[in-house]
């Protein structure tokens, strides 16, 4: 890995190479997808097989694009038992860390005022699972459990079909056991598109959420506003905050566990030792030739992984609220302590047993997670995204006499006569 100094040049420069992944950074890509959403919102079913035959190589129709019964047994069949183990566990961790963000609506009276918010599960949410390079099962829990928690009643789940025609069996069981209520055989940029706007075989949702490449990216993007969309998530992201107490073996490690996910995907080390900087170079190099997608491991890095070395903590502090990673670790004499300067992360694990690895499957916090600097503004995945909130506002005739006139002189400051007079005809003859 490239190994420089850290200063407000070499941090922009960053900054600038990893803004060219953003999503407005593809226009050539936005103008198919958006020809892709547009035939898919005309044509429905029809252009919706067309390209998934063209695009996965699968031909389907109404009748084989929803996942059977007899499918679901055959994944049962099909997957590993001690993967199943790992799955029903994973499950309990997940729902239990999801069941600490459930709020319940709340109302407050006072003086004939009642006022509240009332919260509700959204009714339709559809769950986008990656399944290309990599089939990502683990996907499916954190996309669906927190959607559970809060009581989403119907969640549709759409999932690239593989060249034979079906899905991976862990990515169904994980369906299946995390609660889905329909599993589709449809991905990219069409499936987004017909989750938006709804196919005779595909049910038109009212939010979606969920990963994917870039052509998924740019679809939930070009779809928003006619559904809810989570956020328009970039590829993954690692950045590790580490001093000269942190072993070389598990930077380098944990550095690369996230560059095989793409090669568009960024590993960064911000540490304020010169010696382990160049140790974790070495152990990099050393691994990655022992990893089966090093291919994609080396243009990951060549392109986003970078090793800067920190003239001070202060400093190394200061460029990770910038960067605002997906993923930050925090491989330092005292992480807890290092932890409270943290401002922006999308998810922080402390000491050198919490690698991030942890997050993706087991731990409970959601893993996905805002990318591209969003992490200043975005939070993970959670239950708040699948609920809805309303207002609740009830004042009787008594308690609105007191304040009534100043409603009025409110709304006739901004020019607003019929707001005023919505007011005043209450009191017209009192």
């Amino acid at each position: 890995m490239k190994t420089v100094r850290l200063n407000a040049q070499t941090e922009m420069e960053l900054q600038d190479t990893l803004r060219r992944r953003s999503t407005n950074s593809f226009s050539e890509q936005q103008a198919k997808v958006d020809k892709i959403v547009a035939d898919i919102r005309e044509r429905g079913d029809e252009a919706l097989f067309e390209y998934t035959e063209r695009f996965d190589g699968v031909k389907l129709t109404e009748d084989t694009v929803t996942v059977t019964e007899e499918e679901i047994k055959e994944a049962y069949d099909k997957i590993d038992p001690e993967l199943l183990k790992v799955i029903r566990d994973a499950i309990v961790n997940i729902r239990d860390y999801h069941m600490l963000q459930k709020r319940a609506s709340w109302f407050d009276t006072k003086d004939g005022i009642f006022l509240g918010q009332r919260i509700l599960p959204i009714a339709r949410v559809g769950v986008y699972v990656p399944g290309g390079r990599a089939v990502l099962s683990s996907s499916v829990l954190m996309n669906v459990i927190p959607a559970k928690v809060a009581g989403v009643p119907e969640i549709i789940m759409v999932t690239p079909p593989q060249k034979e025609g079906g899905l991976n069996p862990a990515s169904v069981v994980a369906a299946v056991e995390a609660g889905v209520t329909k599993i589709l055989k449809a991905g990219g940029a069409q499936a987004i598109a017909a989750l938006a706007y709804g196919t005779k075989s595909i049910p038109k949702v009212d939010k979606i959420v969920g990963p994917g490449n870039i052509f998924v990216a740019l679809a939930k993007k070009a779809v928003y506003g006619s559904v809810g969309i989570d956020s328009i998530a970039g590829p993954s992201e690692i950045l590790v905050l580490a001093d000269e107490t942190a072993d070389p073996k598990y930077v380098a490690a944990d550095l690369l566990s996230q560059a095989e996910h793409d090669e568009m995907a960024s590993a960064i080390l911000v540490t304020t030792s010169a010696e382990l900087a160049e140790k974790v170079s070495v152990e990099v190099d050393r691994m990655t030739e022992k990893l089966s997608r090093k291919e994609i491991i080396k243009k990951s890095l060549e392109n986003y992984g970078c090793i800067f070395i920190a003239e001070s903590m202060d400093d190394a502090v200061r460029a990770a609220n910038a960067i605002a990673s997906e993923h930050l670790e925090i491989l330092t004499k005292d992480p807890f302590n290092t932890m409270t300067y943290i401002k922006n992360a999308g998810a922080i694990f402390l000491g050198p047993y919490s690698s991030e690895p942890l997050g993706d499957y087991f731990a409970g916090p959601d893993h996905i997670l805002p990318t591209n600097g969003t992490a200043k503004f975005f939070s993970p995945l959670n239950v708040d995204d699948f609920v809805k909130k309303s207002s609740v506002i009830s004042y009787s005739e008594e308690a609105l006499k007191p304040v009534y006139k100043e409603i009025i002189t409110f709304a006739e400051a901004e020019g607003l006569t019929a707001h005023a007079n919505s007011i005043a005809v209450r009191f017209e003859d009192k």
